[in-house]
């Protein structure tokens, strides 16, 4: 008997050796999130977003007969950081694919470092647009999907006559800003009507800068704030807004990176009638949200909420899986020539579609804050095709990305050329 057991044993040992490299193998998926820091308060839940995901996907029996291993690193909120982490996630621990950062200054630390070692982003979160990497699927909203969208709902349905521009002081708000005091000029807003105001990360001083913009609107003239506030941030400048007796009929904020997560730290009752545009809210009442609620709260807990990023991370993800099925291998290049007009659900009950500009289609909702910390949608388009390249920058207007029949994220419609190197790389 202890013979038989023993040669069984070998049996199975060299059975196992005997099998195919790739079926010892896992598929490993980057998670590059700030788990501490600053933007700890948005992040995390991304983190968790991607840990549920990839359960899900191993339950359905993995990718290619492989399961997949989530490598999860923290960044810690350091810009030059999440450099160092994308190299150690490719060279060191050799992911196929990377899902991660939240702000732009994030995503630009990372983004030589992935086109030197060819490694695949998918980047969550809206953002200023003026760029197109063959690396980077952008999964987040582009300005043309959320910035101009929201501030015609502030000119049309408002009548908003005086905007402050408030954002956090790094790449995307002023970007984002640039774009939007052209636009708004362009629409007959006068430059002494346009305040712009930046404030570091983590800010918490924000009594003048509520003061200025109260003062603002003392000739009458409706005030709007558009915000482009990230982090913790948002906690001080919407307590010092309370403070101030300042009510959303009086001066309306429409924010671009206040959602369901953030607001769960907050008192919200002062907060009622501000806004937020978005491309998904938990509230949106379809039957697939409904179950990723479901299985959401099952994964991390009754209390936790959803929000956009989550689902630009659901969309980033099923779409990598199909390539991935499509291209029979988890190599970028083969994966990346297999994203383009790939469709998966939304959670909105709408298509989403990965474009050759690395961007997808996006409905535009415009939500209201409700004392429960959830927004009451108030406005929704059908799906926007994203925009690399803003149309109200002259600089821009002329240049496309298309890199599945031109190979070029920059090319500029004028001189027929692409331009190699982009300029706030």
């Amino acid at each position: 008997m202890t013979f038989f057991k023993s040669a069984m044993a070998g049996t199975v040992a060299l059975g196992l050796s005997a099998l195919p490299l790739w079926a010892q193998e896992t598929i490993k998926v980057g998670v590059l999130h700030s788990l501490s820091g600053t933007m700890a308060i948005s992040e995390t839940t991304l983190k968790d977003t991607m840990l549920m995901l990839i359960d899900e996907q191993n339950a359905k029996g993995g990718v290619l007969g492989k399961q997949l291993e989530a490598v999860v690193v923290d960044p810690a909120s350091d810009w030059p950081l999440f450099a160092e982490k994308a190299r150690e996630l490719i060279s060191v621990e050799g992911v196929d694919v990377m899902f991660g950062c939240w702000t732009s200054v994030s995503r630009k630390s990372v983004l030589p470092v992935i086109e030197e070692l060819n490694g695949l982003l998918f980047y969550p979160v809206q953002y200023e647009g003026e760029e197109s990497s063959k690396n980077v699927f952008y999964t987040g909203a582009a300005p043309n999907q959320q910035a101009i969208p929201a501030t015609d709902y502030f000119l049309e349905e408002l009548g908003v006559e005086k905007f402050a521009l408030l954002g956090t002081d790094y790449v995307y708000p002023r970007t984002t800003n640039n774009i939007l005091e052209a636009y708004l000029k362009d629409k007959g807003i006068a430059e002494e009507d346009i305040f712009v105001n930046y404030t570091p990360f983590g800010h918490s001083d924000w009594s003048k800068i509520v003061a200025d913009v109260v003062a603002l609107g003392a000739d009458g003239k409706k005030v709007g704030v558009i915000s482009t506030i990230n982090g913790d941030a948002n906690i001080g400048f919407y307590k010092e807004l309370a403070a101030a007796g300042v009510s959303a009929d009086d001066i309306p904020v429409v924010a671009f990176s206040v959602g369901e997560e953030e607001l769960s730290g907050l008192d919200t009752a002062n907060l009622v009638g501000h806004l937020a545009a978005w491309n998904y809210f938990q509230s949106a009442d379809t039957d697939v949200n409904a179950e990723f609620i479901e299985k959401w709260k099952a994964f991390a807990g009754e209390d936790r909420v959803t929000n956009d990023p989550m689902e630009a991370h659901v969309i980033g993800f099923n779409m990598w899986v199909k390539a991935v099925e499509a291209a029979g291998t988890t190599d970028v290049d083969p994966v990346r020539e297999a994203m383009y007009g790939i469709e998966v659900p939304n959670l909105t009950g709408g298509t989403a579609k990965m474009l050759p500009n690395h961007h997808l289609t996006k409905p535009v909702l415009i939500g209201e804050i409700m004392e429960d910390g959830q927004f009451d949608i108030i406005s929704q388009t059908e799906e926007v095709a994203g925009d690399a390249w803003t149309d109200f920058l002259p600089e821009s207007a002329v240049l496309e990305a298309d890199w599945q029949e031109l190979e070029c994220g920059m090319y500029n419609t004028e001189t027929k050329t692409c331009v190699q190197i982009q300029s706030n790389y």
